[in-house]
């Protein structure tokens, strides 16, 4: 919503209360440009229209610091960006408050919101705001007339020769393994849970092994494939993006096979200010909001009526797009959440053995 527009306008919609005016938030993300491009799209303007004071922090993830806070009775956070993953635990053990979809502001074409959202957009405790993707980029100038279109180009050394970058992680790798070996997406996670498809993924990274490069932070990828240690690599799409766009890399996306992840907007159990964190979130979450941010961080919309609205230049880009979506898989945070320590154990001795 623009940010010329007058508080009684938003009143008079309901997209704030009168309550809000004599309130303050405090909204925590993960600082740097991430942090920059929400405050910019949606807290600035919220505060602004509303008369609330604005007070901002950062974290790095997880539930720890919401758990403290909410269990010494000192909530100082508000609404907090968290990972779909986080929320559902910190929703588990009663440290967010929950969601009520009909408060929502419905989609532009007045769907209302619980039907507006991408699959996994809208849980118990969490409004999503964007879906960001690990995928595949390769480094175009290496496979000239001849890209990569699939998830199974990734492990095919012969036809597209050169190093493969992967994060140190089981997480998408195993994914990316058993659909290069023709389970189809929505069977991978139903195969991964079972000994015998354990063992298959294992099988298929044991034919790339010996080309990996293993990363472990977000920089390294796009580092990675500009220096040529790697013609493709495991990456963060909006990493990617990023250097594509601003550093002008001659990068491409392999989005068969990408994993989406949800992130989005929960709220502190015991906020104080309880009712201006509500209209934030549902201003933060509205669908031209939303489609805002899209340009600045190429992550997609949480919101289905926000593509049609993103720049037509920016589209092609976001995890969300539909012609992005053939052979891609949704995270499965309940499978983590019960397999991750075993999985990233057997990783470990895989990883170890020659």
């Amino acid at each position: 919503m623009n940010p010329k527009y007058a508080l009684g306008i938003l009143i008079a919609c309901g997209c704030v209360s009168t309550a809000a005016s004599a309130a303050q938030v405090t909204f925590t993300s993960w600082g740097g440009a991430w942090q920059d491009a929400q405050e910019s799209t949606a807290a600035k303007p919220f505060a602004q229209q509303a008369g609330v004071q604005l007070k901002t922090d950062t974290y790095n993830g997880g539930i720890a610091q919401v758990r403290s806070q909410v269990q010494t009775s000192n909530v100082t956070w508000d609404v907090v960006d968290m990972q779909l993953a986080d929320a559902i635990r910190a929703c588990d053990e009663g440290l967010l408050e929950k969601v009520n979809p009909a408060t929502l502001a419905p989609g532009k074409d007045g769907t209302p919101a619980k039907s507006d959202f991408i699959a996994g957009g809208l849980s118990e405790c969490l409004v999503g705001s964007i879906a960001w993707s690990t995928l595949i980029a390769y480094n175009t100038d290496k496979f000239k007339g001849h890209e990569p279109t699939k998830i199974a180009d990734f492990f095919d050394l012969k036809k597209y020769p050169g190093k493969r970058g992967l994060r140190k992680s089981p997480e998408g790798a195993l994914e990316w393994a058993l659909l290069a070996d023709g389970v189809p997406p929505a069977d991978v996670y139903k195969t991964l849970s079972t000994p015998a498809g354990l063992n298959r993924a294992f099988r298929k990274l044991d034919t790339i092994k010996s080309s990996i490069v293993w990363w472990e932070t977000g920089a390294q990828p796009a580092q990675l494939l500009a220096d040529g240690e790697v013609t493709m690599s495991s990456a963060y799409n909006g990493r990617i993006y990023s250097a594509m766009i601003t550093d002008k890399k001659p990068f491409g996306f392999l989005w068969d096979g990408q994993v989406k992840n949800i992130e989005g907007y929960a709220i502190v159990k015991g906020s104080k200010n309880l009712k201006a964190a509500q209209d934030f979130v549902r201003y933060a979450t509205q669908a031209d909001v939303l489609a805002k941010l899209a340009p600045l961080t190429a992550y997609g919309p949480a919101r289905k009526s926000s593509i049609p609205l993103v720049d037509a230049k920016v589209s092609p880009y976001l995890p969300t797009a539909p012609a992005n979506q053939k052979g891609a898989i949704d995270e499965d945070t309940a499978f983590w959440a019960d397999h991750s320590d075993d999985l990233n154990q057997k990783f470990a001795v895989w990883l170890s053995q020659k």
